[in-house]
């Protein structure tokens, strides 16, 4: 008897606190839907700006380095000693300036030599000139005597052969003479490379010592480098752009350089050459910026910043960057509806981007205010609360949704 009045206990105890929580429940939803009338999205705390205009700029930053426009080896044509070194380096140097010597006693013994078979062939061709004429004489006279009946046909006939064959010797001696000249102009010629000059083509009429690869005694063989030669003024700056900002660069188009190296250091210079190619490996062009470095500040091998101005665009509708959103797979701004509290989704288009701002193309005007703080949570037409307008001492996520009535009064989500 007892058994069942326990089990009875304990299903109206579970009757009773099943009742109890229907009611709570039914209260809740009650309340949540504020009897029985739908509310809308909760309003969305947010920060505006107004819409300006302003200049702005579409600006290139890349880094590159820096590479002499010209460079060039100075390297002996013959082999030899090394006598003299009269630069080093950083030292300048001028269009045709001697800045070594080699040895050039074998040279020198060569030029004497060629200058001596010269004068042999010279000898030579004297001699076969003189006999030619003796030659030239005999004729004529055997002619005269051949003309009188007196001379035989034989002996006219040996005579021409005398004078044909002395012809025929100065030729070969005036061939003799020429050949000893180109000779003894070789020698010359290679006396003179003993003595090592700097030159070049186009350009300024000086340049600078970069390297020294070589010390004086030193034996040297063709070609061997002894001096690098260094044209630093102007100069060049290499950098690389993406091909994003590929068609965005012209010839012509101008840039500042500067380096961390000396601070406070820029210069203007402009585009000279755009490579026709991106290599591969990068996707990447080499785009190469002259610019002007009368003090020399700054060197080869230095690591540069470059500033390209791309475009710029005047008295253009500007907006920040931040108050730009997505929505349904468009970009667009929130305009704030400061009389009806809303915000209002309007599809842009963006043009440049520079820093904190972006320009606006379209819809061209644009005007009023955006949303810049909050924006991530708003939908078109959402509800906002300007910051700064809630309650003194509560934030303005803590203002209560205001809902307009008929004849101006408020509903407060329900609650007297």
């Amino acid at each position: 008897m007892k058994k069942n009045t326990k089990t009875t206990l304990i299903l109206v105890a579970g009757l009773a606190v099943l009742l109890f929580g229907w009611q709570v429940i039914s209260r809740i939803i009650k309340a949540s839907q504020g009897g029985g009338s739908p509310r809308g999205p909760a309003p969305v705390a947010v920060e505006i700006q107004p819409i300006t205009s302003s200049t702005i700029q579409n600006i290139g930053n890349f880094t590159g380095s820096v590479i002499p426009k010209s460079q060039f080896m100075i390297s002996p044509k013959i082999s030899g000693k090394l006598t003299q070194l009269y630069v080093n380096i950083g030292d300048q140097v001028i269009q045709g300036q001697l800045v070594a010597q080699l040895d050039d006693e074998e040279y020198r013994q060569q030029v004497i030599q060629a200058e001596a078979d010269l004068q042999v062939a010279k000898a030579n061709l004297e001699e076969a000139r003189s006999t030619l004429e003796v030659a030239e004489r005999e004729l004529e006279r055997v002619k005269q005597l051949h003309a009188r009946g007196i001379s035989a046909d034989s002996e006219l006939d040996a005579a021409r052969g005398a004078f044909t064959s002395q012809e025929a010797r100065v030729k070969v001696a005036q061939a003799q003479v020429a050949n000893r000249e180109a000779a003894y102009n070789a020698a010359q010629l290679r006396l003179s490379y003993t003595r090592i000059r700097a030159t070049w083509e186009g350009g300024g009429n000086h340049r600078v010592v970069g390297e020294r690869f070589v010390d004086q005694g030193g034996l040297l063989t063709v070609n061997a480098p002894i001096l690098s030669i260094l044209e630093i003024d102007p100069l060049i700056a290499v950098i690389h752009v993406s091909d994003k900002d590929y068609f965005k660069v012209q010839v012509g188009q101008k840039a500042r350089i500067s380096t961390d190296a000396v601070a406070g250091e820029t210069v203007e210079g402009h585009i000279a050459r755009i490579a026709p190619l991106l290599q591969e490996t990068s996707r990447e062009a080499r785009i190469e910026i002259e610019f002007a470095n009368p003090r020399e500040i700054f060197k080869p091998g230095m690591f540069i910043n470059a500033r390209i101005e791309f475009e710029v665009h005047t008295d253009a509708t500007v907006v920040p960057v931040s108050s730009i959103v997505r929505r349904n797979e468009r970009e667009g701004v929130f305009i704030a509806d400061v009389d009806n509290e809303k915000a209002l989704f309007v599809p842009v288009t963006v043009g440049i981007v520079s820093g904190d701002l972006a320009e606006i193309l379209e819809p061209n005007p644009l005007e009023g205010q955006v949303v810049v703080l909050g924006q991530h949570l708003l939908i078109p037409d959402s509800p906002i609360i300007l910051s700064g307008e809630g309650p003194e001492g509560n934030s303005p996520e803590m203002k209560p949704p205001v809902k307009k009535k008929p004849g101006g009064e408020s509903d407060s989500g329900g609650r007297p």
